[in-house]
């Protein structure tokens, strides 16, 4: 048993869409498909993922470190004890040989991007969902039908006023989501003040409604809004400052009494773990938002996971950051408070399965094998593309 070829290619997302830091319009992502000796059907078994959104396509680094410390690895030296299956910690331990300590983003996307595919070959050759695998492993084998999702959107684009954002809102109301989280900092205060009024009298309370502030705040303008979006008790505030200013983030804890949302930006345990103890984040109320892909992969979140756990913070208070298929298997298989969706947004990359369910908040759960990419079938096709 061995991987025979592990490939690569960078796809555009091609989009307007922009937030209070930055556009989309040069946004990249890279597609990873992990390639195994193993003939099922008549062929291979391959593992798949991509880089969520966000951060750029990572393949130069792929190409020039970690796939080839894979492929020149003894086979034997990436399975597990019996032998039947590829073991993940041992292939991430592969890709961060000679990997100085620091510097996380700059490799922890591409080795995650690599990681989470291979749990998707780990999966396969189990013949089992993902999640379920995960379960096994970390959650004490509890398969959940179905977890709590909410959806992303509000963005800024031209000739989208009060009225379209309304219309967006009611029409994923109507498709059964009831938490909405929309984009704030990319107008002046007063007209983002008039938006989220508008959104909340579509949602039809405070409590399910989040905003998102994209980590563009300075001083001035994070206090400024804080001190605004105080009385309304929203859901969430999401990285209303930049994650690494803990000095910001423990000013605006004191001020804001409201949930805070963060951590997408990080990559790494230590980053969460200075993230929550300098930023004196609350484990009973504020949110960790770790992008998985993107930090280094699954089994470096269960680390994570575990540091947190340590620290007193709940799997509840967990919403990992990613609305696609690889986010919702972890949130299922580790049991974490929820996932987030991103429907018509970026393209293949954005939303769940096509037969996907959704009632009253919850999104139900496929039986694929893996993390069941075969089921989105735009983006499925897309990644054959690699192998073909």
């Amino acid at each position: 048993m061995k991987i025979t070829a592990i490939r690569e290619i960078r796809v555009p997302l091609k989009t307007n869409l922009r937030n209070a830091a930055f556009d989309f319009s040069e946004m990249t992502t890279s597609v990873v498909a992990v390639i195994s000796d193993i003939i099922r059907d008549g062929q291979p078994l391959i593992g798949y993922a991509f880089n969520s959104t966000g951060r750029y396509a990572c393949g130069a680094q792929m190409r020039d470190r970690f796939i080839p410390r894979l492929l020149s690895a003894k086979p034997e030296s990436l399975l597990n004890e019996l032998g039947n299956n590829f073991d993940p910690s041992k292939i991430l331990a592969c890709m961060m040989q000679r990997e100085k300590p620091g510097g996380h983003s700059e490799r922890s996307v591409p080795i995650g991007t690599i990681e989470v595919a291979v749990w998707d070959l780990v999966a396969k050759i189990e013949q089992k969902p993902l999640y379920a695998v995960l379960a096994r492993l970390f959650n004490h084998d509890h398969l959940p039908v179905s977890v709590p999702c909410y959806v992303g959107g509000g963005w800024y684009a031209p000739g989208k006023g009060i009225v379209q954002l309304q219309e967006e809102i009611q029409r994923r109301m109507d498709e059964g989501y009831r938490v909405m989280k929309i984009k704030v900092g990319g107008a002046p205060i007063e007209e983002d003040m008039a938006r989220i009024e508008a959104a909340i009298k579509i949602v039809g309370s405070p409590r399910e409604l989040a905003v998102d502030a994209n980590a563009a705040w300075q001083r001035p303008r994070a206090m400024e809004y804080a001190s605004t979006l105080r009385p309304y008790g929203l859901r969430w505030l999401e990285e209303p400052t930049d994650p690494l200013d803990y000095e910001l983030l423990s000013e605006l804890v004191d001020l804001y009494d409201a949930p805070i949302a963060t951590g997408e930006n990080v990559f790494s345990t230590l980053d969460v773990n200075n993230l929550i103890r300098f930023g004196r984040l609350r484990a009973e109320s504020d949110i960790i938002q770790i992008d998985i892909p993107q930090s280094y992969g699954i089994t470096q979140f269960a680390q994570t996971l575990r540091m947190m756990e340590g620290l007193g913070w709940s799997r509840s208070s967990v919403f990992p950051h990613g609305g696609n298929l690889m986010t919702l298997a972890i949130v299922a298989g580790f049991g974490l408070g929820g996932c987030e969706a991103y429907p018509d947004v970026f393209g293949a990359f954005a939303g769940f399965h096509d037969d996907a369910k959704l009632s009253e908040g919850m999104i139900f759960l496929s039986d694929r094998p893996g993390i069941g990419f075969e089921g989105q079938n735009d983006l499925y096709q897309l990644m054959q593309t690699i192998v073909q």
